[in-house]
């Protein structure tokens, strides 16, 4: 199975659960929209937060919406290392025993116990699509860039939903390691 997949950059950023949203920007705040991500579901909002941690801060991380179960924040691992603290490097929503940290936003601060992570590398698919090329949700598969920097992804998992759209998504970190600047394109081998 080859095919060639769309690959986007997905800078550090910020989902939000309705409760922490009520505490930083106001009880029944809405998130305005940006502008809309290649994922149909997904925006990037006009609201941008800071986070803290101990005593060093990342300014103007970018929300993203809708409002999810649970707050997150993806980061690089140079983030990481700028921040002094190793996240784990989890897919979305798999929060269980990551990092801690301060969210500051415009009507305070909150505390979150744990949400802090390294997205893992990720190939969104829709359940059609998955199917003419033979992928099932939970596969991890290798994906090749190929190009002045060219290499290859492994352990990239598939994740399939009826509404995705096919792309993989890979941080700054690694879209800079491929020479890849916001998007790009590979080869699912």
């Amino acid at each position: 199975m080859e095919k060639i997949i769309p690959i986007e950059v997905s800078a550090r950023h910020i989902h939000l659960s309705k409760d922490i949203s009520d505490k930083l920007f106001g009880e029944g705040y809405e998130l305005k929209q940006l502008k809309q991500l290649y994922q149909p579901s997904d925006f990037a909002a006009e609201e941008t937060l800071d986070i803290k941690i101990k005593d060093k801060k990342i300014v103007g991380l970018r929300v993203v919406g809708p409002l999810r179960e649970k707050t997150q924040v993806e980061i690089s691992r140079t983030d990481a290392i700028n921040l002094g603290v190793n996240p784990p490097i989890r897919l979305s929503g798999d929060l269980t025993g990551s990092e801690s940290f301060i969210l500051i936003g415009p009507k305070g601060e909150v505390k979150v116990e744990e949400g802090l992570i390294t997205a893992s590398r990720h190939i969104h698919c829709a359940t059609e699509e998955a199917s003419n090329l033979g992928l099932k949700n939970g596969d991890v598969v290798s994906v090749k860039v190929e190009g002045e920097r060219g290499l290859i992804f492994d352990n990239v998992l598939v994740r399939i939903k009826d509404d995705y759209k096919l792309c993989m998504h890979i941080d700054t970190d690694e879209g800079n390691a491929a020479g890849i600047n916001k998007k790009g394109e590979g080869l699912v081998i």
